[in-house]
């Protein structure tokens, strides 16, 4: 397992002083990015092998949105190990210790320079200090468009402020792209992400927003071909 202790501040607070969702996955992102720091012998055998693990997939539960200066604690364990995908819980919890987000996540292994997945050796796996799976409630990853409707939107172009260290857009970007085209009034208590192909600098993203019985689904396109798909649930 891995920590990290935050405080809800100013610049991750939204306009009512409620942690942004935004925010909170950068939390999530940073803990879960640190967690390697825990495990000496995967951390060197993806240093030798040049490997990192992008994000595939993540789905995250609202319990309750913290406040501003609220003091909070991240946790990232991992629950189960495959040659070429990783599976993580990160969860944020209050002061108290009560859960405020729950989120699971997969993770692809990839070689560096030829972007593809990239398989890790068993005696890799057999190193590591897996943990038990935490209690939620565990969708499917992969999310299923509508084969009718959907409203396309303006389209938003990538920026150098949402390119990260890997060279290509921010997981959490996507996101806070997404949440952007919501009605204001929906307090979102539940959300899937799958992400499919990175976008990068100068890229156009189109949206194409569709309207579900509880909530919306939002698919980000480069060129026709989809980068990510945002579902958010009321």
């Amino acid at each position: 397992m891995y920590s990290l202790k935050y405080k809800v501040t100013t610049s991750t607070c939204d306009s009512e002083g409620r942690l942004k969702l935004y925010s909170a996955l950068q939390m999530m992102q940073d803990c879960s990015e640190m967690w390697i720091d825990s495990e000496p012998g995967v951390k060197q055998y993806f240093a030798e092998q040049n490997m990192a693990q992008l994000l595939a997939t993540r789905q995250v539960e609202i319990i309750r949105v913290p406040e501003y200066k609220e003091e909070l604690t991240v946790t990232s364990t991992v629950y189960d190990m495959k040659p070429m995908f990783g599976f993580r819980n990160t969860f944020i919890y209050d002061a108290q210790g009560n859960p405020c987000y729950k989120t699971w996540s997969m993770g692809a292994f990839v070689d560096k320079v030829a972007g593809k997945l990239k398989r890790v050796d068993q005696a890799t796996i057999d190193s590591m200090n897996l943990e038990p799976q935490k209690e939620m409630s565990y969708r499917d990853r992969r999310i299923i468009l509508p084969k009718q409707g959907g409203d396309m939107l303006e389209p938003v172009k990538v920026l150098r402020a949402d390119i990260d260290y890997n060279k290509h857009m921010n997981n959490a970007n996507y996101v806070r792209m997404a949440m952007e085209l919501l009605p204001e009034s929906m307090a979102v208590r539940g959300m899937r992400v799958e992400y499919r192909v990175a976008a990068k600098l100068g890229d156009i993203l189109t949206p194409t927003m569709y309207q579900t019985d509880d909530g919306f689904i939002v698919s980000l396109s480069v060129n026709g071909e989809v980068s990510a798909i945002v579902e958010f649930t009321r």
